[in-house]
């Protein structure tokens, strides 16, 4: 028996040493690779009605720009926690919005349930109360309005080609709207042209030269209404799915002066309702195969715009409103989190996660509005992550994810280490690649901070949270809780547990990239 509990006990221990690995990662920090907006991390309020449904289910609830409670406390405090979050305003149905404003507009409508309309409803009407009640919202939450246009007002459908819309875009309704917009003093920051009508379309498509020409005509009446460039809306499109030969004519046509940032969605996890969904989200391989599509995008932009930057315009991970036991919970941050770091390495500017409320993916719970484990994730990489990426690597498991910035607002750089594993430990060593001094191993140096993201109970499709142990949970006034960070002796590992996330800010790593 004592022969048998030592081989036990040996055992054990040899497990026990395999699930520990020691990595070395290694930044480059004497110039960086790309860099990043200011307000890198956006979210998305969509137009669904309460009766959006997929899957035998209706996530969306009162979610809609026309039904959500803009009064909401949690709401309004989950925003202002970021000082200025871009938000943008669209999603499939924006091309059947009209604007009540002006002498075009005779009836201002809500959706309906419609057979022969796109996505089964028909159009809608943006009236002024509901447009003022909109502004006077983000003016107090302070967040940057990015707002979508209905890009099929004036065309219609090919008769030979359903999916084809054809015809000069009629600007007429977007000026009434700028202008009453103007007339109120609402800044909005952005205006992007359609949603997913580019390359094959969704449920309708536009010619890639039409698109061009439709642009053209936005930035026209932008630069007319706005003389002033420094107070001038930016210009966003296409707003859609890459495809390379449909982007490439698009942007040659539309030529410079013209787009202020390329905008396009991803879905790459797949259908919501995929049973392989969690296993995807937790698999680097999968994950990584992304690249392709933000390096070919870059591509495109640097080699036929090279004026402007690629952004991504909508990403809720899983498509038809993300997956109903995996979207919203700590284990979307595998996917949420690896795409931002990834996206920012390939030179995208802003990353529109969707949404901010409505649907499985949001970062805040439709119905009591509570943060969902991705809103803190995103609000640790704006508060933490600055505009200017460096270079990272490392040699070992595929299932550590890293990625570094410069940090936000101080000395020093911030990584972001992703542990995809569920049963090893990754203890991480910092190694700088440039010849300059470093205080890393000195005793002096000021303490490492870390932020380590796990979740409750160790199961990762829980919607609660634990920064450094203790749960995330909102304040008895509603408001989001301090998130302060773990003080550790820098000269010891960064441990990053399984099934983990640590953001990690190190002063006094002196990269020249960063001065």
């Amino acid at each position: 028996m004592a022969l048998r509990a030592i081989a036990c006990l040996i055992l054990v221990s040899l497990f026990s040493v395999a699930l520990a690995e020691y990595v070395d990662v290694r930044v480059r920090g004497v110039v960086s690779i790309a860099s990043t907006d200011d307000n890198f991390i956006c979210a998305t309020l969509d137009w669904w009605p309460t009766d959006k449904c997929d899957y035998n289910q209706c996530p969306w609830g009162k979610a809609g720009i026309f039904n959500l409670d803009l009064e909401n406390k949690t709401l309004i405090n989950a925003i202002k926690a970021f000082n200025t979050l871009r938000i943008r305003i669209g999603g499939s149905l924006q091309d059947q919005v009209t604007y009540g404003f002006g002498y075009g507009v005779k009836e201002c409508n809500r959706f309906k349930k419609q057979e022969s309309g796109l996505f089964g409803f028909s159009g809608g009407c943006l009236d002024q109360e509901r447009w003022d009640e909109v502004n006077q919202f983000f003016n107090k939450t302070q967040a940057k309005l990015m707002f979508g246009l209905n890009a099929l007002h004036g065309k219609k459908a090919d008769p030979s080609d359903k999916i084809l819309w054809v015809g000069d875009w009629d600007a007429r309704n977007a000026r009434d709207l700028m202008q009453y917009t103007i007339s109120k003093g609402y800044p909005v920051e952005s205006y992007e042209l359609g949603n997913e009508l580019c390359g094959g379309g969704v449920a309708a498509r536009i010619e890639a030269e039409q698109y061009a020409k439709d642009m053209k005509k936005l930035k026209q009446v932008v630069t007319e209404l706005f003389p002033n460039p420094t107070k001038r809306p930016k210009v966003l499109g296409p707003g859609g799915f890459y495809d390379k030969k449909w982007f490439n004519e698009f942007l040659q046509a539309t030529g410079p002066g013209v787009l202020d940032g390329v905008t396009h969605h991803t879905y790459n996890l797949g259908a919501g309702v995929d049973a392989t969904l969690i296993n995807k989200i937790q698999d680097p391989f999968y994950l990584e195969q992304s690249s392709q599509t933000y390096y070919d995008v870059a591509n495109s932009v640097r080699e036929f715009a090279p004026w402007t930057d690629p952004w991504v315009g909508e990403a809720g991970g899983a498509y038809n409103s993300g997956g109903k036991d995996v979207s919203h919970t700590f284990a979307n941050g595998f996917w949420y989190l690896d795409q931002l770091g990834m996206t920012a390495a390939y030179s995208h500017k802003v990353f529109c996660r969707q949404a901010l409320i409505g649907g499985n993916y949001a970062l805040l719970n439709t119905t009591s509005f509570i943060p969902n484990p991705d809103y803190y994730g995103a609000l640790l990489w704006h508060r933490l992550m600055g505009q200017k990426v460096l270079s990272t690597v490392h040699y070992g498991s595929p299932y550590l994810r890293a990625y570094t910035h410069c940090s936000k607002k101080k000395p020093g750089v911030t990584l972001l280490l992703i542990n995809m594993s569920n049963s090893t430990t990754f203890d991480v060593e910092i190694l700088p690649e440039f010849e300059v001094q470093s205080e890393t191993k000195s005793t002096g140096a000021p303490k490492r901070e870390e932020y380590h993201l796990t979740p409750e109970g160790g199961n990762i499709q829980s919607d609660v949270v634990l920064l450094n142990g203790t749960p995330l949970k909102l304040t008895k006034s509603s408001d989001i809780p301090e998130m302060q960070p773990k003080l550790v002796d820098p000269t010891s590992a960064i441990s990053v547990a399984p099934d983990s996330f640590v953001f990690v800010s190190i002063k006094d790593f002196h990269a020249p990239a960063c001065a």
